[in-house]
Formats: structure tokens, C-alpha cells, sequence
């Protein structure tokens, strides 16, 4: 079996800082291109961030130079550093993975974590 958990999220005021963790785990699994999403309250859930195992990333374009993610292969975690929020960026943060076992690839998928920027 495959888990992801995330944690870090709560409630901040505008302008603040948030980081979250994601702890990847599970038995002869290879993580690969890992990524955070979103879901704000009445919208699709939308790509955030992606970043490779050999570490390229991406950023959708209104969290560019705002977000940055990262991940430690050794401890199987992805982070996502988040400054300078916004209102906007109130949603449940999810963590996914592209993983590979036994030569099978699937996509998992955390439970969430909820972001709450207001003053």
C-alpha cells in the first residue's frame, strides 16, 4: 500500500507564510514526478506545482516567485514553501504522487490539507 500524508495547513493572515509537508510512504515503491493541488469551495480541483525526482519543477503562473517546492527522496517528503499568500489561495492543498511498483505506475493521492488566508 501506498500513503501520502499531508500536514502544515491552517489559517494565516494575508501576506503570511505556510509550509507543507507531505510524508510519501509504502513497500518497494518508486516515487516519481511528484505535485501539490488545489481545491477552493465550488472550483475544480488545479494543478499547483509539480517537481520531478531528479528535482525540475513547475509553477502554474499566479504562485510563480511566491511558492516553491522541494522534496527529500531519502525521507520520500515533498514540501511546499508558500509566502506571500493571498485570499485567493484559500483551498484544500492535496499532495500526489506518481508512483511505480513492481513495475506497475499508478497516481496517488493524499487526503488534504486545508489553507486558510484571511485577516
Amino acid at each position: 500500500q501506498v500513503q501520502l500524508v499531508e500536514s502544515g495547513g491552517g489559517l494565516v493572515q494575508p501576506g503570511g507564510s505556510l509550509r507543507l509537508s507531505c510524508a510519501a510512504s509504502g513497500s518497494i515503491v518508486t516515487f516519481n514526478a511528484m505535485g501539490w493541488y488545489r481545491q477552493a469551495p465550488g472550483n475544480q480541483r488545479e494543478l499547483v506545482t509539480t517537481i520531478t525526482r531528479g528535482g525540475s519543477t513547475d509553477y502554474i503562473d499566479s504562485v510563480k516567485g511566491r511558492f516553491t517546492i522541494s522534496r527529500d527522496n531519502a525521507k520520500n517528503t515533498l514540501y511546499l514553501q508558500m509566502n506571500s499568500l493571498k485570499p485567493e489561495d484559500t483551498a484544500v492543498y492535496y499532495c500526489n504522487a506518481n508512483v511505480r511498483r513492481l513495475g506497475r505506475d499508478f497516481v496517488s493521492w493524499g487526503q488534504g490539507t486545508q489553507v486558510t488566508i484571511s485577516s
